[in-house]
């Protein structure tokens, strides 16, 4: 099971970006006392959607380990952790060392398998594996990274700029994973996280005139960028995720979370018969361009990178150092997929399975017509 790495950017809360009071313009009357404490620049927002996500999530990965039912479904070569929990215990820990489901569950529940979206017609598999984690420890790492991120956001801009920034972004994600990591499956919110940091970025950059100690912001936010990129070339992390999500928010937050510039602003806000600063437009003529080459850019990659992957094309054939941005092999572990096999017999549908690899065998009721259900119990037995 490939699960994107949870985003440790819980970090990124020392960011305060707030207008500047020193920025220079043009003298506008004294405001008084009463209205100086409630003038505030722009709009702050209730944020509602980011926690609605996070309850989203995690209740949909207890619909996960309620159709998991690991006492249920038998587990070869060991019993379910945490059994006091009934249907809802999780997997082996060998099996899933993040306390949660079998790989096979997440598979039906959405899971991102490049197999099903590109022969089975199921490209919904991008949008819905973004919602899915592959268990607690996954899923509590990326809440809080999205409560610290997206709330913050959310209150700036608003429930439909960070709704779409975060969607279009874990859209994003998905279809760079796909592209580049052909067998297992993949979830989680990560690629989505990474688009919100990925707009935090953009954002600095676009509005960079109004924020006050911006080279200090931008240093903050750099790192944690890097720091998170690099968690995510050790192995069974889906990097490509988290580049693809990233770039997805980067450009998004050139669209979505444009500022008008603070003469603007200023006049907006002055008093009526005050004298006004002179305001030809609402945004800087660079912030313009930078709309339109990332809106283009953007439909350009996400409209290629799908019509890539419906073709089956596989971007590791034509870029053979590509893999390194998602694991780079040590001594301590390989990046290399490990392929399992089996030898069975089957009268009826007893089905006798024997693992190469381990040695391992075990009698299974498994249909004649189940060659799926076969091939999991084999990756199970050989765990």
């Amino acid at each position: 099971m490939i699960a994107e790495a949870p985003s440790s950017s819980s970090s990124a809360t020392a960011l305060n970006f707030k207008p500047s009071n020193s920025v220079a313009h043009a003298p506008v009357a004294p405001l008084g006392d009463h209205e100086a404490h409630h003038f505030q620049p722009f709009k702050r927002w209730i944020p509602w959607l980011v926690p609605s996500f996070v309850v989203a999530n995690v209740a949909l990965f207890i619909v996960t380990m309620y159709v998991n039912d690991c006492p249920k479904h038998y587990v070869v070569g060991g019993s379910c952790f945490a059994p006091f929990l009934g249907r809802f215990s999780f997997q082996p820990l060998k099996q899933n060392p993040l306390f949660g489901p079998s790989s096979s569950t997440l598979e039906k529940m959405g899971a991102l398998k490049v197999d099903k979206v590109v022969h089975g017609h199921q490209a919904w598999r991008l949008f819905s594996c973004i919602w899915l984690h592959g268990g607690v420890i996954h899923l509590l790492a990326n809440m809080l990274s999205l409560v610290f991120i997206g709330i913050r956001l959310e209150q700036e801009f608003g429930f439909v700029r960070i709704g779409l920034l975060y969607v279009i972004s874990g859209f994003g994600g998905s279809l760079l994973s796909a592209l580049f990591i052909q067998s297992g499956i993949s979830v989680g919110a990560s690629g989505a996280l990474f688009g919100l940091l990925g707009g935090m970025l953009s954002e600095l950059l676009t509005n960079w005139t109004i924020y006050a100690n911006k080279f200090a912001a931008m240093v903050t936010l750099l790192v944690i960028i890097v720091i998170n990129l690099a968690v995510g070339i050790l192995p069974h992390v889906d990097n490509f995720a988290h580049i693809g999500g990233f770039i997805s928010g980067f450009l998004l937050g050139f669209v979505f979370l444009i500022r008008p510039h603070y003469k603007w602003v200023s006049q907006r806000n002055s008093r009526p018969g005050s004298a006004r600063p002179p305001a030809n437009s609402k945004h800087n003529p660079y912030q313009y361009v930078l709309w339109i080459v990332s809106f283009i850019l953007l439909s350009a990659g996400l409209i290629t990178g799908l019509v890539l992957l419906l073709k089956g094309v596989n971007l590791n054939d034509h870029c053979s150092w590509c893999h390194y941005l998602s694991c780079v092999p040590t001594a301590k572990w390989s990046c290399k997929p490990r392929e399992v096999y089996c030898e069975s017999t089957r009268i009826g549908t007893q089905l006798n399975m024997i693992c190469l690899s381990n040695g391992r065998n075990h009698m299974f009721t498994v249909p004649k017509s189940s060659s799926v259900q076969a091939q999991l119990l084999c990756s199970q037995l050989c765990s």
